[in-house]
């Protein structure tokens, strides 16, 4: 457990990358469905996704400072688009 206090803001930051482009992909499988429950499902994960993101990158902010700090979704995305496949 220590070791990962101990994590490089590079290696949280290609971390927080992988996290974002698995979100990512799991919206795209959202729009294509065609299944409710399935989309459900897929959106929950999308969102366990982002709170992974959000925390990861509070410690990446930490670390860094106020000067180095890094936008939260370089995806393209907003947490409205979860919102936004819905209907």
């Amino acid at each position: 457990m220590q070791k990962k206090n101990n994590l490089s803001v590079g290696v949280m930051a290609q971390r927080c990358h992988k996290w974002r482009q698995k979100r990512k992909s799991l919206l795209e499988q959202a729009r294509t469905t065609g299944d409710e429950i399935e989309r459900e499902k897929i959106l929950q994960a999308a969102e366990h996704y982002v709170r992974i993101v959000n925390d990861e990158q509070s410690k990446i902010d930490q670390k860094r400072g106020p000067r180095e700090e890094i936008p939260m979704d370089d995806d393209g995305m907003d947490d409205e688009d979860l919102g936004q496949l819905d209907t």
